[in-house]
């Protein structure tokens, strides 16, 4: 079994005209949200193996936040250029790249790649927009993260920082 966390960074801020997307950090929101979000994934009973990110700094700061709430070492944080606004193929081939050792892949990374991977991966979700800070679970019947594209899943659950009552998991 493999379990794929897709979580969208959490809140950037757009104060500073002119600034480069990539460089823009989190607002003050998202800096309270991240590690929130990685407390819940904690009480979901997240676990993560292996936790790659986009290299926008955005995206850095989540990644560092959600892993420090989630006791996983910064420094065992990898950064994945190909994440960057990636489309569902190219987050679909980052996944399938990694170390099948790895039973739990966190991902952060950005839209509208990360709703239509989510919604390709489980058109039941039917999700509009994966929310700042939100992530998707998702198990799959496979041994390799390469077979991830073909192999039978299900969503373990949906959670963003605005969720009034998330869902407990019983997994």
């Amino acid at each position: 079994m493999k379990r794929l966390l897709l979580c969208r960074h959490a809140k950037s801020s757009w104060a500073e005209h002119g600034q480069q997307d990539d460089q823009r950090p989190l607002s003050a929101r998202g800096e309270r949200d991240a590690p929130r979000m990685g407390q819940r994934l904690a009480e979901h009973g997240t676990h993560p193996d292996l936790l790659v990110t986009s290299p926008a700094v955005r995206a850095r700061q989540t990644a560092k936040l959600l892993a420090d709430a989630l006791g996983y070492p910064r420094a065992q944080i990898r950064l994945e250029p190909a994440l960057y606004l990636a489309d569902p193929a190219t987050l679909l081939a980052v996944v399938a790249d990694q170390d099948d050792g790895a039973a739990c892949l966190l991902v952060v990374a950005h839209n509208p790649g990360l709703t239509d991977l989510a919604n390709h991966l489980l058109p039941d979700l039917a999700l509009d927009n994966l929310a700042t800070g939100g992530v998707v679970a998702i198990s799959f019947e496979a041994d390799r993260w390469a077979a991830l594209a073909t192999a039978p899943r299900q969503l373990l659950y949906y959670d963003y920082p605005k969720n009034p009552a998330p869902p407990v998991t019983t997994s």
